[in-house]
């Protein structure tokens, strides 16, 4: 079971960085920040009950940054663009 849900954190999070890339979804819109902010949760918590601390570190950022854009969001400004 733990690793179909890896699979789907992964899932989420490469579903996003695709669709930004082939340019299906902007990177500041409600379903990237979505994508990644579950895929990330889901990875990383996988991460801290594995003690797997480096994955952890790279999951753990992900949620963070993208959890501050959710933030920006709501707050009624616009994320800032990837470079």
């Amino acid at each position: 079971m733990g690793d179909q849900v890896q699979i789907v954190g992964a899932l989420l999070v490469l579903a996003g960085f695709v669709g930004a890339q082939i340019g299906r979804l902007d990177e500041r819109a409600w379903p990237y920040l979505l994508l990644n902010l579950v895929g990330s949760a889901i990875l990383a918590a996988l991460a801290y009950a594995a003690a797997r601390w480096g994955f952890l570190l790279l999951e753990g950022a992900w949620f963070a940054v993208t959890l501050v854009a959710v933030g920006a969001k709501l707050g009624g400004k616009a994320p800032p663009a990837a470079p």
